[in-house]
């Protein structure tokens, strides 16, 4: 019942642009820190974007110019608007969000970009 569920996730070329939603069981997941983090084999996962209950956010210096986290409340949803995507963005992008007692993880999406 509480859940975090990622789409939006697929094979791009370099230059293009993906939009992955994070679709959140709970509106209060939205009150609180949301994070995209990406996971990319033989490497821990990293964090990649995030905004804060008072929607304040922030970025990786990789993503930074072209990547936008934002909310949706009336959906209880939080995107990632990629663009301009580069190979080195390749990896499985997982959503995070925390409720009062503990936080969640979606179980990710993939984003494959070609050269």
């Amino acid at each position: 019942q509480v859940q975090l569920v990622e789409s939006g996730g697929g094979l791009v070329q370099a230059g293009g642009s993906l939009r992955l939603s994070c679709a959140a069981s709970r509106s209060d997941f939205l009150k609180n820190y949301m994070a995209w983090y990406r996971q990319t084999p033989g490497k821990q996962r990293q964090w990649v974007a995030s905004v804060t209950g008072g929607g304040s956010t922030t970025y990786a210096d990789s993503v930074k110019g072209r990547f936008t986290i934002s909310r949706d409340n009336a959906k209880n949803t939080v995107y990632l608007q990629m663009d301009s995507l580069k190979p080195e963005d390749t990896g499985v992008y997982l959503c995070y969000g925390s409720l009062l007692v503990r936080g969640y993880w979606g179980q990710g999406t993939q984003v494959t970009v070609s050269l």
